[in-house]
């Protein structure tokens, strides 16, 4: 029998075990003939049981370099003796993704003494061996267990080698954590010395450096890379991102998988739907029409109407787009330090990116007020909101002296790039007052807060009992597919629809539709939003207590799981420096965390809407590590709070 290698370096993208095991009897079924193998030092993310976890001084890790390699074969294959040999151990492992049946023999060749490990066998192999038996080369020695006796797996053989047993007496470890991995080359060596199968030999992987290199030459010159020290990631699952060696990181910053990454209903729903059609929206189809029923049941009765795009920035590009149809104004109103996309119309309304590196500032058309900041703003403390809302008053004014009239007011319940900043009591509904006493329209951009990550609420502009005329919808709503909306009201709707057509190639096709349905679905049914509210709540405590042991923490703020704090000094500067030095040190503990704001110094937080109390826990242990090093302490002095 040949052996293939069509499995070496691809089982970290399967999502699970079931799969995984479809895989294999597929492939068998194909390959009657051959055997199918996967191979030595391949990193895998199939190890999900808590025996391949461990905390150490960098915190958690997982064993996920594989020892030996692996023969998938149909149960009750015989298992042959490569070697002479002498039984060490005869045990049976039944756990879940354990050995099961294991026997492992001692050789000797030479002056050499060296084991070989064979994993995964029945109950009755290793009833039928015992220590001290000698093994001659070639000698059936068991058979290959089936998922009731081999530990849940697809039956395969685990063989390993190894120079010693370690003082081991019933097992031997077939999977190491990465950092150990030149250790482990050592102990273990390349089963392939004595199979010498061409198709068995290591696959050559490119380099994160090459990775790196090959993007600074031909990818655009403005694209960044997150952390000092960059990471390739292979996988997502849940609250986690898996790199290339299987090292898991517990992810604070992607609000973009928002039911957690590569969510099954979510990914089931899209396989489902492509493998049927994909089309535009001029055919009917039913699944546009479900993903607009699930959407209006979570807004305002006033808010019925939906249009479908493909990312927040379109969102927000559709929706200025309305603005001039239904007002014929151009003139937008915005916060300092926000962020409303990427296109040449939003960029014109960010001041994050026109007022920062390379922009021009405002346009002519774009009038910004000051970030309404009561930390660390213009007007500080409590019973701001309405003098920051007199700072849109005096926008207003500035348009009405230019001869113009006002198009519309645009922000986000929660300025995400400006620090996740949560808006003053009595603010946003001041400040929509007054836009409409001027004719303008006011836009909620839910982009990063929507689909019930507040908690509170589902949607960020009901935490401060206002209704908007339009709504912009994006991350959350595809779990990492592009996917956006616009969400409106009856009379927008009518007066954009002016005779010019709106057609979307792509927005609202079956596909994304039946994907953004089963992330709202996921949403209602397993309750994550109420879910959202008790571990934001949760963590939001834990913060606030971080913030007296360690005052460098000068605001803790946010809603449900869209939360940031802030570092500063005694005299409220902002300590930037140390921000980045949290994140980076924090990846080291398997922890992914981003720095925003306009001086970079506020830490953000917000993961997929899954995050456990466990994992919030996790977070709030390791920051407190951090926290209490030399580099976070050098800090002049702290005055007390």
């Amino acid at each position: 029998m040949s052996v293939s290698s069509k499995w070496v370096g691809h089982q970290q993208e399967f999502n699970d075990l079931e799969l995984f095991q479809f895989k294999i009897d597929r492939l068998q079924k194909e390959n009657p003939d051959k055997i199918i193998a996967g191979g030595y030092l391949e990193p895998r993310a199939l190890y999900t049981s808590n025996t391949y976890e461990r905390t150490g001084n960098s915190g958690r890790e997982s064993r996920t370099i594989h020892l030996g390699v692996d023969f998938w074969l149909p149960a009750n294959t015989p298992v042959h003796a490569l070697l002479d040999g002498e039984v060490v151990t005869t045990f049976n492992h039944p756990k879940d993704k354990d050995y099961g049946g294991l026997i492992i023999l001692k050789h000797q060749e030479e002056s050499i003494e060296f084991y070989t490990l064979y994993g995964h066998l029945t109950t009755d192999s290793i009833a039928q061996k015992q220590p001290g038996d000698n093994i001659k080369k070639g000698e059936c020695i068991g058979y290959l267990g089936d998922q009731t006796q081999n530990g849940n797996w697809a039956p395969h053989l685990h063989f390993q080698i190894m120079h010693s047993m370690l003082n081991h007496i019933i097992d031997f470890s077939g999977v190491a954590c990465y950092h150990q991995i030149d250790v482990w080359k050592g102990l273990c060596p390349d089963p392939n010395l004595l199979f010498k199968l061409e198709n068995l030999k290591p696959h050559e992987n490119t380099t994160n450096e090459e990775l790196i290199t090959y993007r600074k030459k031909h990818l655009g010159k403005s694209l960044s890379l997150q952390y000092k020290t960059p990471i390739k990631m292979v996988r997502g699952a849940g609250q986690y991102l898996i790199d290339q060696y299987g090292n898991k990181y517990l992810d604070t910053v992607n609000n973009v998988a928002h039911v957690g990454h590569e969510n099954y209903a979510v990914v089931k729903a899209g396989q489902e739907q492509i493998a049927l059609i994909n089309t535009n929206s001029r055919y009917l189809h039913d699944n546009i029409n479900q993903l607009t029923k699930e959407l209006i049941e979570t807004l305002p009765p006033e808010l019925n109407v939906l249009h479908f795009v493909n990312s927040g920035s379109e969102a927000n590009e559709l929706a200025i787009r309305m603005v001039k149809a239904a007002t014929g104004q151009r003139d937008i109103i915005a916060s300092e330090v926000g962020y409303h996309g990427n296109t040449n119309m939003c960029i014109d309304i960010s001041s994050y990116k026109f007022d920062g590196n390379g922009g021009k500032g405002a346009p002519e058309h774009t009038h910004i007020f000051p970030l309404p900041d009561a930390y660390r703003g213009k007007y500080r403390g409590e019973n701001t909101g309405e003098q920051y809302a007199l700072e849109v008053q005096k926008c207003i004014e500035t348009v009405h002296q230019k001869g113009r009239k006002v198009g519309a007011f645009i922000i986000e319940p929660i300025i995400s790039c400006g620090g996740q900043i949560e808006l003053p009591d009595g603010f946003l509904p001041k400040a929509y007052e007054y836009t409409r006493a001027a004719g303008g329209l006011c836009i909620s951009d839910e982009v990063q807060v929507g689909c019930g990550r507040v908690g509170k609420t589902f949607w960020g502009f009901q935490l401060y009992d206002v209704i908007p005329d339009i709504v912009t919808i994006g991350k959350p709503l595809g779990n990492g597919h592009p996917l956006a909306a616009v969400a409106c009201t009856q009379e927008v709707a009518d007066k954009f629809a002016n005779g010019m057509e709106y057609f979307n190639t792509f927005g609202g096709n079956p596909v994304s539709s039946a994907i953004g349905a089963a992330v709202i679905k996921t949403v209602k049914h397993q309750n994550l939003q109420q879910h959202a509210l008790k571990i934001g709540e949760f963590l939001k405590e834990e913060l606030k207590k971080l913030a007296i042991k360690y005052p460098i923490i000068g605001d803790v703020r946010g809603q449900g799981l869209f939360l940031g704090f802030e570092l500063v000094d005694d005299n409220m500067n902002p300590l930037t420096d140390h921000a980045d030095y949290l994140a980076n040190r924090i990846k080291d503990h398997g922890i992914l965390m981003s720095t925003d704001g306009p001086d970079y110094n506020v830490l953000k937080i917000k993961p997929p809407i899954i995050f456990t109390k466990e994992n919030a826990e996790e977070l709030i242990f390791y920051l407190d590590k951090i926290f209490a090093e030399d580099y976070m302490k050098s800090i002049k002095k702290y005055s007390n709070k």
